[in-house]
């Protein structure tokens, strides 16, 4: 889909303003509130935009350890498979297939490093996960930069 610099704006607001209504926004854009509701359901439909829900920041609520892990997979049983097996374990917040030398990155929310180990073992009691090689995150200096791409990619089309 095509976004262009109001459909970027739209998105802008909501994101800076999480709990504005569709009038706010016309008001603050100066658009008609039609013109809002029928762009947020054209993104909306389209998956640009994928959520409406709230994004719980796990250190909040006692996971403050992050860690990215590389995972290389039973190959008989398919990347689908192994997933689902994994999908069990509720520390595994994302898993995607990927290129290079593993076969699937996850990244991990644990309690405390012991607590990293507890859930790296538990990928390896699946039997699914042959080796798992994982790095603790430091510091996150920014994440979910995706409005930044969309503000990018309306640049290029025409008002």
């Amino acid at each position: 889909m095509n976004v262009d610099a109001l459909d970027a704006k739209i998105v802008r607001f909501f994101t800076d303003t999480p709990r504005g209504s569709v009038l706010e926004a016309s008001r603050v854009l100066g658009v008609a509130r039609a013109t809002i509701q029928s762009r947020l359901d054209r993104m909306t439909e389209a998956g640009v935009i994928s959520s409406w829900v709230p994004r719980p920041d796990p250190a909040k609520f006692g996971f403050p350890v992050v860690a990215f892990c590389s995972l290389t997979i039973n190959q008989d049983l398919g990347h689908d498979a192994v997933a689902s097996a994994l999908a069990a374990i509720p520390e595994l917040i994302e898993v995607h297939t990927v290129s290079g030398s593993s076969d699937l990155m996850a990244r991990i929310a644990a309690r405390s490093n012991p607590d990293l180990q507890r859930v790296l073992d538990a990928m390896i009691a699946t039997k699914t996960v042959l080796r798992a090689s994982s790095v603790i995150v430091l510091n996150t200096h920014f994440q979910g930069r995706t409005l930044n791409l969309l503000e990018a990619a309306a640049a290029v089309q025409p008002e």
